[in-house]
């Protein structure tokens, strides 16, 4: 069996999942590949685990809290049909609304809509109020983005799953106990003709069917964990496998598989990888033979730093929620940033919760095998992993609609449309694209080629130019990363290169 560091030429051998250190499973048990002959599938990922295509958690049940025994829970509750005014009546057609206002739910912190066509646009506008915890007092209205772009590709497994759903973009509003939501169907002006003579009004059209509320407890700040039993310390990148995990041990099976995954970096259970000089990052990319093959790392010398790198583990993540496999791409040429677009109320020791909130809300509520961007940035710029598989493996995200194959994303928490990030966010978005950019020979301020898997900018098949560093909306017609971001990457892409040497 292979290593946790697979080469990124080698995509069509199998891959050790990292569950096989933990589990008793059989060597014909404990891999599968799908290879591009096999599939027709241009770069086709690679699957980890036999039953990565069935294994998708379950959705929360409806208005109750999960019951997994873990910090942390999701309520979600049926939208009703509001009834319209006399005075909304009077005026004219009344567009469809639905709602719903309660004052005797759990205690959540980020809220969402969610509904059961993923393929099917929302064209109106959600707005939600909250009540704070603390002090009884109620929020004013606030919009939730409707148009959730982010997503696995059209005819990916993790997109037929049969799990996914249609989704607003997520809110942080911090520890609330009480919601009101509207959702208004809005559509195309048209010119309507009548006794009280000629107006404009909305053509709206019907809003989507299964409309739900989800309110996202991300659970409290993780105690202090106990440490790794000894005898799975020090597991090296040969170590087949090592014996069952037992009753005794600290961690789940799922957590050690997503710790090992990264073992080369860093000790198992570990909360964060820590920074390296460029020329220490350089000795162990050669030593360990990350990302390129050997012969092309010799002749490329542009890889910047290590940045230091917050693991799942660090914070919090709770692995029985995602699915148990991993699923790897062939490369990494090319990275997307994203803005989450879940606002900017919250402080930085916040931002580990509000990315168990996006990590519960991707699984739970819209039906994904785990979090969907690869990294996560914080205002004070913080770099925290993502989806699981290891930090510096090409592990296959959902976050371009299109272009997942061979890229990565970065997602900076919170809204950036007329907010402007800090300079932090900026060195760290350089920071972590010259280091795992250049471990797979790509230059920041390049451009490089990807081949569309379907979306709404790109049709299929399509080969298209791109930045190397690029925005969301390069690849997909979105708002993300908002204007403000967007605007900055040009500063990103030399900074990245100046990292990296060039």
């Amino acid at each position: 069996m292979r290593g946790f560091l697979a080469s990124s030429t080698a995509t069509t051998i199998g891959v050790t999942c990292a569950a096989a250190l933990v589990l008793p499973l059989t060597p014909s048990a404990a891999a599968a590949t799908t290879s591009p002959a096999q599939s027709g599938a241009r770069s086709a990922p690679t699957l980890v685990h036999p039953d990565a295509l069935n294994a998708f958690p379950a959705l929360d049940a409806p208005g109750v809290p999960d019951a997994s025994g873990v910090p942390g829970g999701t309520e979600s509750l049926p939208l009703v049909p509001l009834t319209p005014s006399t005075r909304d009546r009077a005026l004219g057609p009344v567009a469809p609304e639905q709602g719903l206002t309660r004052d005797d739910v759990h205690h959540f912190s980020m809220v969402g809509v969610v509904w059961d066509d993923p393929d099917l646009e929302l064209h109106g506008r959600v707005q939600v109020r909250t009540r704070e915890a603390g002090t009884g007092a109620w929020s004013g209205w606030q919009d939730l983005q409707t148009h959730n772009d982010d997503g696995a590709d059209p005819g990916a497994a993790e997109r037929l799953s049969g799990h996914v759903r249609g989704a607003t973009a997520p809110l942080w509003v911090g520890d609330s106990d009480g919601v009101d939501v509207r959702v208004r169907a809005e559509g195309e002006r048209r010119t309507d003709e009548g006794a009280r003579g000629t107006r404009a009004v909305a053509a709206a059209g019907p809003l989507p069917s299964g409309l739900r509320l989800e309110l996202v407890d991300p659970g409290q700040e993780p105690a202090p964990r106990a440490a790794l039993p000894p005898a799975l310390h020090g597991i090296s990148a040969g170590a087949p496998r090592v014996r069952p995990v037992t009753a005794e041990s600290a961690e789940s099976a799922a957590s050690l598989a997503a710790s090992a995954a990264d073992a080369d970096l860093a000790p198992l259970g570990a909360t964060a990888i820590p920074a390296l000089t460029r020329s220490a990052t350089l000795r162990e990319v050669r030593t360990l033979r990350l990302g390129e093959p050997a012969a092309a790392q010799r002749a490329n010398p542009y890889i910047g730093p290590r940045p230091r790198i917050i693991t799942r583990r660090g914070w919090g993540a709770d692995e029985s929620l995602r699915e148990k496999g991993f699923v790897y791409t062939k490369k990494v040429k090319a990275a997307f940033v994203h803005h989450t677009a879940s606002g900017n109320g919250y402080s930085c020791a916040q931002a580990p919760s509000v990315i168990r909130g996006i990590y519960r809300y991707h699984v739970r509520s819209m039906g994904w095998r785990d979090i969907g961007y690869n990294f996560l940035v914080d205002k004070c710029g913080n770099i925290y992993e993502g989806r699981a598989g290891g930090v510096a493996k090409p592990v296959l995200g959902a976050h371009t609609l299109g272009f997942n194959t061979d890229s990565m994303g970065i997602a900076v928490l919170g809204s950036f449309g007329s907010s402007k990030p800090p300079a932090a966010v900026l060195k760290a978005i350089a920071r972590l694209t010259a280091w795992k950019l250049g471990l797979y020979g790509a230059n920041p301020r390049g451009k490089t080629y990807l081949k569309s898997g379907g979306g709404n900018l790109y049709r299929k098949g399509k080969n298209v130019r791109l930045n190397v560093i690029s925005g969301h909306r390069d690849g997909f017609a979105t708002e993300c990363p908002g204007r403000q971001l967007y605007r900055k990457l040009g500063t990103a892409r030399s900074t990245a290169a100046h990292y990296q040497g060039r």
